[in-house]
C-alpha cells in the first residue's frame, strides 16, 4: 500500500508561481513511476506530468511545456511539480498518483495505469 498527500496549493495571481509537494509512505518511494494529473470544475481529469523513478525521464502534456517541471527526490519519497507563468486555465484540483514499474525507465500519461492516488490539493490562478 502507497499512501499519498499532496501539498503546496492555493490562490494565486496568473503569472505566479507555486510548487506542488506530493509526499509518499508504504511501500518503496523508489520503485514508483510518479505522474500529476489535475481535474477542472466540469472538466474530466486530465494528465499533466510524469517521471519514471530511475532514469528520470519526464513528460507533459502540451499545455504546461516551458512552464511546468516535475522532478522527485527519492532519499525523501517526495515528487514535485514546479508550476511557473501559472494561467487562469491552470486552476484544478492537483492530484498526484504512483504506478509500480519495475524497470524504472518508464512514465505513464494514462490515469488508469496507476496504482494509488492522492487527495489532492486545490490551485487556483486569477485573472
Amino acid at each position: 500500500q502507497v499512501q499519498l498527500v499532496e501539498s503546496g496549493g492555493g490562490l494565486v495571481q496568473a503569472g505566479d508561481s507555486l510548487r506542488l509537494s506530493c509526499a509518499s509512505s508504504g511501500r518503496t518511494f523508489s520503485s514508483y513511476a510518479m505522474g500529476w494529473f489535475r481535474q477542472a470544475p466540469g472538466k474530466e481529469r486530465e494528465f499533466v506530468a510524469a517521471i519514471s523513478w530511475k532514469s528520470g525521464s519526464t513528460f507533459y502534456t502540451d499545455s504546461v511545456k516551458g512552464r511546468f517541471t516535475i522532478s522527485r527526490d527519492n532519499a525523501k519519497n517526495t515528487v514535485y511539480l514546479q508550476m511557473n507563468s501559472l494561467k487562469p486555465e491552470d486552476t484544478a484540483v492537483y492530484y498526484c498518483a504512483a504506478k509500480f514499474d519495475q524497470s524504472g525507465r518508464n512514465y505513464y500519461i494514462k490515469g488508469r495505469s496507476y496504482d494509488y492516488w492522492g487527495q489532492g490539493t486545490q490551485v487556483t490562478v486569477s485573472s
